[in-house]
């Protein structure tokens, strides 16, 4: 089977690890189908380390990786807005840098496209790890048809951002990415369901997703509860959810947010996740 050429699009800011980047772009390079192009977003400056690690892909790949470098750290979803239409091909992955993907990760999607041409933007479960991906942690599912996605997503993200394949077009006409604390990723899918595109996910586990108990702690509090109701009045403002949805949201964070971080932990891992 022919595959068309696709980008991969990703994000490096200055916290980055580079043992993790390093796994990434191995999980990356070593796909059944490889992508064509990847394109790196500089968030911002990064470590004298992280450079290096970029250079010798770089060197590794001649002509493979397309580097955006901005000066200064503009936040996720301006440094992936500025990635977007510097992408050669029509269809773009999603990737974070401290992510593994799946070795067929990108020729499952492909042939999702290939199989639907007027699939939009793609997805699928992912297997949340902690350090190593033999230490699993949960894993959380996302709905599969279209109407289930649209449903699912006026409440909570029905992607999973690390795993999506997504048409250029598509992205771009609806607004491209946005900045919304914590909620860029919600933001463009709740605009791009508005503009009309067709979603799917893929009922398979496509991505180790690098999440820890750690990130899980910083899961809470009063400051990461007003950036997450910052970008929940964002996609209300966009017109997707209406007032019900945003109140039910905020109150249902506001008390996971200030709960111990062990009971947190507990909801996480076996409430909040498959």
């Amino acid at each position: 089977m022919e595959y068309p050429k696709f980008s991969v699009l990703m994000s490096l800011y200055i916290k980055e690890k580079v043992e993790f980047f390093e796994q990434c772009m191995e999980s990356i390079l070593n796909q059944t189908v490889p992508p064509s192009e990847i394109v790196i977003v500089f968030d911002g400056p990064l470590t004298a380390e992280m450079y290096d690690k970029v250079d010798e892909y770089c060197e590794l790949n001649p002509g493979l990786i397309t580097l955006i470098k901005n000066k200064q750290n503009k936040g996720l979803g301006l440094a992936l807005a500025d990635g977007v239409p510097a992408c050669k091909y029509d269809l773009i992955a999603r990737m974070d840098t401290d992510d593994i993907a799946r070795n067929d990760r990108f020729e499952i999607q492909l042939k999702a496209f290939l199989l639907n041409p007027d699939l939009d933007i793609c997805g699928s479960h992912i297997i949340e790890f902690d350090q190593s991906i033999d230490n699993e942690l949960s894993r959380r599912k996302v709905p599969l048809s279209h109407l289930d996605i649209i449903k699912y997503q006026k409440k909570r993200s029905a992607f999973n951002h690390m795993t999506v394949m997504y048409k250029k077009e598509s992205v771009l006409s609806a607004g491209n990415y946005k900045h919304a604390p914590l909620m860029e990723d919600d933001l463009l899918w709740s605009n791009m369901i508005m503009s009309g595109c067709n979603c799917l996910n893929i009922d398979d586990y496509l991505v180790y997703a690098r999440t820890g108990r750690a990130m899980i702690q910083r899961r809470g509090g009063w400051r990461y509860f007003l950036k997450y109701m910052q970008g929940r009045i964002e996609i209300y403002k966009s017109g997707f959810i209406g007032v019900f949805d945003l109140l039910i949201t905020i109150v249902l964070q506001l008390f996971v947010a200030l709960l111990p971080g062990s009971i947190r932990e507990y909801l996480f891992i076996h409430l909040l996740r498959h």
